[in-house]
């Protein structure tokens, strides 16, 4: 089972592929707000792939067009939301502008 290790708390669980990064998270005991219920609309989970981008599903339309809406957005940037665990480790990191 791939592992998600959750930045700066270097904190990592073994995550069920076709999990979206924000219940991974939440379930590990870590703070991420979702003011929208998982539905890309809000931004709130905002997050940085730093490793094992090219796992994940790939960025929606919805996600995409909210990501281009955000400020501090990168070319790491996800949603945790929407996100979902592939078949290799990730490293992901919380942001503290969010």
């Amino acid at each position: 089972m791939p592992q998600l290790t959750i930045m700066p708390s270097g904190k990592a669980v073994d995550v069920a592929p076709g999990t979206t990064l924000l219940a991974a998270i939440l379930s590990a005991g870590e703070k991420l707000i979702s003011k929208c219920g998982g539905q890309a609309q809000c931004g709130a989970c905002h997050i940085a792939v730093n490793e094992g981008r090219k796992s994940l599903s790939k960025t929606t339309r919805a996600e995409n067009e909210k990501l281009d809406a955000l400020v501090g957005v990168s070319s790491k940037s996800r949603l945790a939301c929407q996100a979902q665990m592939g078949e290799e480790n990730v490293t992901v990191e919380l942001l503290s502008f969010v």
